[in-house]
């Protein structure tokens, strides 16, 4: 519809024909401290294909990661939110701040099978000392008797110890190798190997259950035998039980973003990744076998268990054991 005003025609669009553009999360959230703040409609989600966790349900009080790794699986959730799967997932992230609201009201309901925290970003990344959802994520899920288990790569993650022991909580903590320049590349925003090394033996000591999530192992730069060696024997110095290993996935939203890296800095290693995985963003089966079986005769020299946690049934409050279901 076109109106006269004062001589010129313009054009009137009715609120109803107007279409806001912007990305979904600017729609749906409030940007604050730096933070997207949202009102998450679920609390406990589906895991996506290439996180390399065990569990098929999460909880994730933030998406996206300040810890900026390149290989993270979780980068395709942020395309959802109307955001790019790159810079977008580390320095956009979104708050979830009714995570523990619904948590608790989807736990009422809850069959009891074992959750993953933290799949979505890193639960304990910088955001979460400003909000502090853990503490009441942690309380809920005891409370409630479901086996989780946190995946982090930060420190901060002591400040709830007690809180994770009398949860029942297993704790994965993530280094998938020690070298710093391979650190400084590919996790550039998270704390180096010896930091985690060092908060694997606090942990250990404050009486949490604790393994070493080595995961993701990068194909051709840091899956070479003595660099395997050398941070499987660190892992098993820091006083760790067990070992899990992951070798990187590259799922859509991860696998654009790690092959423009690894095209600007190892150019050559770019064909052999195309010929190394198929269309999903997995590794050739016998290629991540001998990874794998690697590490696991690794972690018999030293005295560690390897491979996937062995799940563990819904507990009461208190600690009492129920059969697994």
């Amino acid at each position: 519809m076109r109106v006269p005003l004062d001589g010129v025609s313009w054009d009137a669009l009715s609120l109803v024909d107007a279409v806001d553009d912007r990305p979904l999360i600017e729609r749906r959230a409030v940007l604050r401290g730096g933070f997207y703040e949202m009102q998450a409609r679920t609390a406990i989600e589906r895991v996506p294909a290439g996180a390399g966790v065990a569990q098929r349900w999460a909880v994730s009080p933030y998406r996206g990661c300040a810890h900026a790794c390149r290989g993270c699986g979780a980068r395709g959730g942020h395309r959802r939110l109307g955001l790019d799967a790159g810079r977008d997932f580390d320095t956009r992230v979104v708050v979830r701040a009714n995570v523990v609201e619904r948590l608790r009201g989807e736990l009422a309901r809850w069959g009891g099978e074992p959750l993953a925290v933290g799949v979505g970003g890193d639960c304990y990344q910088e955001a979460e000392r400003t909000y502090r959802l853990m503490p009441g994520v942690v309380r809920a899920l005891g409370e409630a008797g479901v086996p989780f288990t946190v995946y982090t790569k930060s420190p901060l993650v002591l400040r709830d110890a007690e809180l994770l022991v009398a949860a029942g909580a297993r704790v994965a903590v993530s280094i998938a190798f020690v070298d710093e320049r391979i650190r400084r590349a590919v996790e550039p925003g998270a704390v180096g190997a010896q930091a985690r090394l060092e908060l694997v033996s606090a942990l250990v000591e404050a009486g949490v259950e604790c393994r070493v999530l080595m995961a993701p192992v990068l194909p051709l730069l840091s899956d070479a035998a003595d660099q395997l060696a050398a941070t499987v024997r660190r892992i098993a110095a820091a006083g760790a039980v067990a070992v899990e290993p992951v070798v990187l996935r590259l799922p859509v939203g991860t696998r654009s973003w790690y092959l423009e890296w690894l095209g600007e800095a190892h150019p050559g290693l770019v064909a052999r990744y195309e010929e190394l995985y198929d269309g999903a963003g997995v590794p050739s089966a016998e290629y991540e076998g001998r990874i794998t079986g690697q590490i696991e005769q690794l972690c018999r020299v030293y005295g560690m268990a390897c491979g996937v946690w062995e799940p563990v049934g819904r507990r009461r409050p208190g600690g009492e054991q129920l059969e697994l279901v």
